[in-house]
């Protein structure tokens, strides 16, 4: 069984290759800027540039599976995406990609579906994120706490229902901290690259908080322990821009 999980280490390990020093090289190595929910493309999808280093996240998230994930995963998504549509996008947002997925192909679907959450979830974290007594900048703020309490009766009790769908999540997939149609905040999850944007995701509403629980987000540090990857994400998330989506999402 060791020689099975050294064996894969060291195949993603090469696979970063051409990856590593990427973060060194600056903000156009990556073509633009960190992602802006509602931003509209131009000529065509590019892959945001992280608001933090690839080691900005450890102990909690490894630089290697930041750099894999972000540049490799991340990119192909990206990569794909365009090749998929072929055409001329400009005034397409991604957000309006996503909520009119059924009328695109499957490969547009799940590669707009990857870079949408992906980039998300780059915005969901933060060095020195999670819950820090004292300090209200690093926890949901007066409102969004109050619509915390009113859905899941307690913080504590949201981020067992959040963790626990995270965990029975089968496969491949996403978990989503949402506000739905009732203005009111909700758990869900979905598969592959879906997510509640989708006008063909069963699991719908406006995005919060998102945590990737794809193998790939959490392998190289973790293994098969995804219990443990989500126990330690919650000290990484970034409650400053959940608040501001929050927000957003309430108007």
């Amino acid at each position: 069984m060791s020689k099975i999980k050294n064996t894969r280490r060291d195949f993603l390990r090469k696979a970063a290759g051409v990856g590593i020093g990427i973060a060194a090289l600056g903000k156009n190595s990556f073509g633009g800027e960190t992602f802006s929910p509602g931003k509209i493309t131009s000529e065509k999808f590019i892959l945001p540039m992280l608001p933090y280093s690839y080691d900005a996240l450890e102990p909690q998230i490894d630089k290697m599976t930041m750099e894999i994930h972000h540049s490799k995963h991340h990119q192909t998504y990206v990569n794909n995406l365009n090749k998929a549509l072929a055409a001329d996008i400009s005034g397409v947002s991604i957000e309006e990609l996503c909520k009119n997925s059924s009328n695109y192909s499957p490969a547009v679907r799940n590669n707009g579906g990857g870079h949408y959450n992906h980039s998300m979830f780059w915005g969901s974290m933060k060095p020195n994120g999670g819950t820090v007594p004292g300090s209200s900048s690093n926890l949901p703020n007066e409102n969004f706490s109050a619509a915390i309490n009113s859905a899941f009766t307690t913080f504590e009790e949201f981020k067992n229902k959040f963790s626990d769908a995270a965990k029975n999540r089968l496969g491949s997939g996403w978990t989503w901290l949402v506000v739905n149609t009732d203005k009111k905040l909700e758990i869900g999850s979905t598969q592959n690259q879906d997510n509640p944007l989708m006008d063909v995701s069963e699991f719908k509403g406006t995005p919060v908080l998102c945590l990737d629980v794809w193998e790939h987000a959490y392998y190289l540090k973790y293994q098969n322990k995804r219990a443990d990857y989500i126990s330690a994400w919650w000290n990484v998330v970034n409650w400053e821009e959940a608040n501001k989506r929050f927000a957003n999402a309430m108007k």
